[in-house]
């Protein structure tokens, strides 16, 4: 009752400092480190290896399910434990008890029988070995002192021996199994020692470190409130760029969309430079491109009018010649261009104003948001901080309304004085385990005692055996043999009845431990019992709440806080503590963050000032799409640039040139032709190849003009409009956009306290004050102590003991009936000759040897001898 008071009494105190089991909450994407609660581990091994004796254990097992195989009967026991047998005169008598007696006699009918059998053993065995000894001092029973000569003598010697040698064998292993488990036992009781020390360890370690895991607890506040302050004062970084990236997502397009055209604007102007320089320089170059092919024409005419030309063989060349002359002209004609200068001057009126600064301005006022949002909430984000503050300041002045320290000063006593007063009686306990062990050890004793006179006996008999030598012959070691064998029996007669009492009252005991205890608590249905509602109390649904929360209708059942503690688990949880104090009320920030809702209702961020374009650079913008770029005659320029400079390749003409000279006689002409052919060359080289180059700037030029002219209107449309929406956006919704986003900024630092919150949740439903010492309590007390010390070395004993005590019923026969062919006999049958000792055979009877027809047995020989006679 003592053990049992302090275990409650650690269950209130740990109950008074942990939580509920709540389900393990999902991370949030930043997850702040708590670290990990400071605890020991824990010494107590609740498991027990037996060793070799556990196939003995097993063995008792099997046997006392034959005995036993009924289940548990819940039923049964919940019926007995709810009746009041004997408060009253007759309730023995009413039927309904009268049934459960009945199906609880049922149950223990193994139990019942065995110990029937075994009262009988006590009481017939005495009985038969006082008319055993009675009829042998009448000479009966194998009293009298001859041995009639039978055929098949040394056959029955041979196999009584044997059987006798046998059944010693097995009641030697019966007391080797009595004397193994009387050792294993004492030697378990011994070690138990260390044991309970190990477990008062435990408990002191759990009572030490409890107030210094709840104190880590409430440190980590600190991390979360570290956090939340930071976050606080950085809210321009971090609110403000978040505001910034919901407004950015059209301000920024707006922006890029004004700066893209001020880029066009500059390649616009580039663009109207590089045709107006083009066209100055095609006109030009055309001009003197003309001069120096007509000079060249002039020049191959007066060659081919040579009279070199006539000659027979050089006429048809020359005809050629003449013919292609008409190719060398110009093809495309740039003097009826028209100019781009006044385009050209609306371009450059345009860029007097930088609208890249304009669109620069915005951004650098747009990007000045966080420090906007940082001005501006500045007070409330004060009062916020206030509130979070009041979080931590709750949070430890609830653990400081625990009384912790009392209930801790209080239970350490309890558990010194209850250490001290187990250290006092443990000698006690060793002293009382060694009286039994020692009455064990007699009863042991007293069969090595019977079976020290079979062995020698069987010994003495044996070796003393003479074949030759007649019953009345025999030698002193057979005769002592025999003495043995019959010493062995009366000491049998003397001993069995004790032995087997004995064993009748450990079979009852330890039998019913094992069925009734140890294996309903091995599966739990021990606890089921005990979880019975209205059981232990009649006024009490669940017995456990009532002690513990005072409220026997709370559902808190031994099985459950048994199988928490089994899984190291907090008591806060496992005892549904939360019923006496709720820890979830202190640490829910629902309230909190009510508060901290209504605060933010109170920010109110304008956003007014920033101007992303002023008018200037929509004008600039306006003015850009009016500049006339559409005015210009892109067709006209198109269809020149499309052209070739000349209207013959020059290369291709002064190489057929060339190659018409070649068929010409070697001579002044052959030379000449040849002399205008690189003319030719050198007139492409140094005047249409840049006249080209100036075709190919003025093609690019003018086509992106004309992309630029086709979609310069709707652009422009298009950026203004973009640029006034996002203007609205700031200065309409920007409230809104700031309070959205203050919202998720806020729920990310309540968020850091709803994982204080969860961590600590966790925390206190497994790692704070986890019970674990308590189920190694139980365990120690009941399946260590109760059940594999002493039920298992009980039962183990009476096993053995009994064993030997049913088996010297089969000893006693064999014994008896040996010891007739070992011992010296007074008398004995005589098988003479009868042809030659005829007078000899009749006087016997007179001589002290008896006849055989006096005892009824026929003697061939005798029967010879009287009737030849």
């Amino acid at each position: 009752m003592a053990g049992e008071l302090y275990l409650l009494l650690l269950l209130l105190f740990c109950g008074r400092t942990i939580s509920k089991v709540q389900p393990l909450y999902q991370l949030p994407s930043e997850t702040l480190d708590f670290g990990f609660v400071p605890a020991k581990t824990y010494d107590t091994s609740t498991y027990h290896e037996p060793g070799a004796i556990g196939i003995l254990f097993r063995t008792v097992h099997a046997f006392l399910y034959l005995v036993q195989p009924n289940y548990f009967p819940q039923d049964l026991i919940k019926k007995l434990a709810q009746q009041p047998f004997g408060s009253m005169p007759g309730d023995y008598q009413k039927p309904e008890n009268v049934v459960l007696t009945l199906q609880a006699v049922y149950y223990e009918i193994g139990f019942v029988v065995s110990a029937a059998l075994g009262i009988l053993f006590v009481l017939l065995l005495p009985l038969v070995g006082l008319c055993f000894c009675m009829c042998r001092c009448c000479d009966n029973c194998g009293g009298e002192m001859h041995q009639r000569q039978k055929k098949n003598a040394d056959c029955q010697r041979g196999c009584f021996a044997t059987l006798l040698f046998v059944v010693a064998l097995i009641i030697s292993t019966g007391v080797v199994f009595a004397y193994a488990a009387n050792q294993h036992l004492t030697s378990q009781v011994r070690g138990a020692k260390k044991l309970v020390n190990s477990n008062f360890k435990d408990l002191r370690t759990l009572l030490n470190d409890t107030p210094g895991q709840i104190d880590y607890l409430v440190s980590q506040y600190n991390t979360t409130k570290k956090k939340a302050l930071s976050d606080l004062n950085n809210v321009g970084p971090l609110l403000g760029n978040r505001v910034q990236e919901q407004l950015g997502k059209e301000v920024r397009p707006a922006l890029d969309g004004a700066l893209t055209m001020a880029g066009a604007i500059r390649e616009t102007k580039e663009a109207l430079e590089n045709v107006s320089v083009s066209v100055e320089v095609l006109q030009e170059g055309t001009e003197r491109l003309r001069a120096n092919l007509t000079e060249v024409k002039r020049h191959l005419i007066n060659t081919l009018n040579d009279t070199a030309c006539t000659a027979l063989q050089a006429a048809p060349t020359c005809s050629v010649v003449r013919k292609s002359l008409d190719q060398l002209n110009i093809n495309a004609n740039f003097s009826r261009l028209p100019g781009v200068n006044a385009q050209l001057a609306k371009v450059n009126e345009v860029l007097k104003t930088d609208l890249s600064s304009l669109v620069q301005k915005g951004y650098a006022a747009f990007n000045d948001t966080p420090d906007l949002v940082l001005s501006q909430t500045r007070n409330v984000l004060s009062d916020i901080k206030n509130i979070l503050e009041a979080v931590g300041s709750n949070i430890t002045a609830f653990t400081k309304t625990l009384p912790i320290n009392n209930i801790l000063a209080n239970l350490r006593l309890h558990l010194t004085q209850s250490e001290a007063y187990v250290q006092d009686h443990f000698p006690l306990v060793e002293l009382y385990d060694f009286y039994r062990w020692l009455g064990c050890l007699l009863l042991c004793c007293m069969v090595i005692l019977i079976l020290v006179f079979y062995y020698l006996g069987l010994f003495c008999g044996t070796c003393g055996y003479d074949r030759n030598a007649t019953p009345t012959t025999r030698g002193c070691i057979s005769n002592t043999g025999g003495n043995f064998l019959m010493a062995g029996v009366g000491f049998s007669f003397l001993f069995s009845w004790a032995l087997m009492l004995i064993v009748v009252v450990t079979f009852i005991t330890g039998g019913n431990v094992e069925k009734l205890v140890c294996e309903p608590f091995e599966d739990k249905t021990l606890f089921k019992i005990l979880d019975t509602p209205y059981l232990l109390n009649h006024q009490w649904k669940h017995y456990l709440s009532g002690i513990i929360l005072k409220n026997p209708s709370i559902n808190l059942t031994f099985e459950k806080v048994y199988s928490d503690c089994k899984e190291n688990k907090g008591i806060y949880s496992t005892l549904h503590l939360e019923n006496l104090f709720n820890i979830y009320e202190i640490l829910n920030v629902s309230m909190y963050a009510e508060d901290v809702s209504l605060k933010i209702k109170y920010i109110n961020i304008n956003l007014s000032n920033i101007v992303l374009l002023d008018e200037t650079g929509k004008e600039n913008l306006m003015n850009f799409s009016s500049s006339g770029i559409n005015e210009i005659n892109f067709k006209a320029y198109l269809s020149e640039v499309n052209k070739s400079v000349t209207k013959v390749d020059l290369l291709s003409f002064a190489n057929d040139l060339e190659a018409q000279a070649d068929q010409l006689p070697k001579g002044a002409l052959e030379n000449a032709l040849k002399g205008h052919a690189n003319s030719i060359r050198m007139i492409h080289n140094q005047q249409v190849v840049p006249l080209e180059q100036a075709m190919s700037t003025l093609n690019q030029s003018i086509r992106l003009l004309q992309k630029t002219s086709s979609e310069l209107p709707e652009k422009v449309r298009s950026v203004i409009t973009a640029v006034n929406a996002a203007q609205l956006l700031i200065n309409n919704n920007a409230s809104l956009v700031v309070i959205q986003e203050t919202k998720k900024y806020m729920d990310t630092i309540i968020r850091y306290f709803e994982q204080y919150a969860e961590w600590v949740m966790e925390s206190i439903t497994m790692e704070v004050a986890t019970c674990k010492p308590i189920a190694n309590v139980i365990d120690t007390a009941v399946d260590i102590f109760l059940c594999s010390y002493i039920t298992d070395s009980l039962n183990a004993f009476w096993f053995g003991l009994g064993g030997c005590s049913v088996f010297l019923i089969p000893a006693i026969i064999c014994a008896v009936k040996l010891a007739k062919f070992y011992r010296r006999m007074d008398t004995e049958d005589v098988y003479d000759d009868v042809e030659t000792m005829p007078m000899k055979n009749l006087e016997n009877g007179n001589n002290g040897y008896h006849k055989e027809h006096l005892y009824g047995i026929h003697n061939p020989i005798m029967t010879s001898s009287v009737e030849q006679w």
